[in-house]
């Protein structure tokens, strides 16, 4: 007699195959324990923020956050840009490039690579509180750089800092990327420090003052005129160092070459320039002067 489909040796073939298949997903998957999810969780984040991203008004897909944490701020950027993943990952692998990349900022005059304990990638950043400080004013930011990771479909590169000036600590600053396709890729660029009371008390006391007339970028609600009103105090104020270090990366992606200095810095201020009320400061021929002046005194290398 032959034997019934439904009989047990058939199901406990069929049992046995099913389980294979699970064992064997749940092994390729422990093979990349990280960078899978992590990219994963990145392109979930993307999806949720297509639409978002569609309607941006900031006249491409960029979409910019900001939040007062339990003892500091933090501003988070998410943009598609036109590069691929390989391209960017060239680019902005090195504590040098990165170095290229943060001078660009109008208040950052110098930047110098070492290694530190452990044998860590190290650069730090000298910070002017103003443009036209002098650089011997400037303050020292000693980051840690590291890759976190590194595949064909996520990269993840951190920067921290545990102390800061003036009663700031715990800087962090980190880009995560994912591929879209062959030609875009999904950015999260993300900046953050921690300040004690006094200098929360402080901040606020001038961007209520002398300050008041800054503003970020997150729309409040609308002026007695009808016109965007704008955020203010310190969301306001991590709003627009916040894009303004997303300008950086993204002119040095435009123009990576290391003969392509000013080509990078005419693009960081023209998107700077795009948004006039939140982050203009300083003329086009100031800004590149004091640039020039920084590599003459400090030369190429980093």
């Amino acid at each position: 007699m032959s034997s019934s489909p439904h009989s047990p040796v058939s199901w406990m073939r069929i049992l046995a195959a099913a389980l294979s298949l699970v064992l064997a997903s749940a092994q390729a998957f422990a093979a990349a324990p990280g960078e899978s999810s992590s990219a994963q969780a990145l392109r979930d984040v993307h999806q949720r923020m297509s639409d978002k991203l569609a309607h941006s008004g900031f006249g491409r897909a960029i979409q910019l956050d900001s939040m007062e944490t339990a003892d500091g701020l933090q501003g988070d950027v998410h943009a598609v840009v036109e590069h691929p993943l390989s391209e960017i990952a060239t680019a902005l692998k090195g504590s040098a490039h990165w170095c290229d990349v943060l001078t660009l900022h109008v208040n950052n005059r110098r930047c110098r690579t070492s290694s530190g304990p452990q044998g860590r990638e190290m650069l730090t950043l000298y910070v002017v509180r103003r443009y036209d400080k002098p650089v011997d004013q400037a303050f020292e930011l000693p980051f840690v750089y590291r890759v976190s990771s590194s595949s064909p479909d996520h990269l993840l590169v951190e920067l921290s800092a545990e102390s800061g000036p003036l009663g700031t600590s715990n800087y962090r600053v980190t880009l995560e990327a994912v591929a879209l396709d062959e030609r875009k890729s999904f950015l999260h660029f993300s900046y953050s420090y921690d300040h004690n009371t006094m200098v929360r008390l402080g901040t606020m006391a001038y961007l209520a003052t002398f300050g008041s007339d800054k503003v970020g970028f997150t729309v409040v609600g609308k002026t007695p005129e009808g016109q965007p009103d704008y955020i203010r105090g310190l969301r306001g104020l991590v709003e627009r160092n916040a894009m303004r270090y997303f300008l950086t990366l993204d002119a040095y992606l435009s123009a990576p070459g290391p003969d392509q200095v000013e080509r990078r810095q005419r693009r960081w201020f023209a998107g700077a320039e795009q948004y006039p009320r939140q982050l203009h400061e300083i003329d086009l021929d100031t800004y590149l002067a004091l640039k020039r002046e920084d590599r003459q005194r400090d030369g190429p290398a980093r």
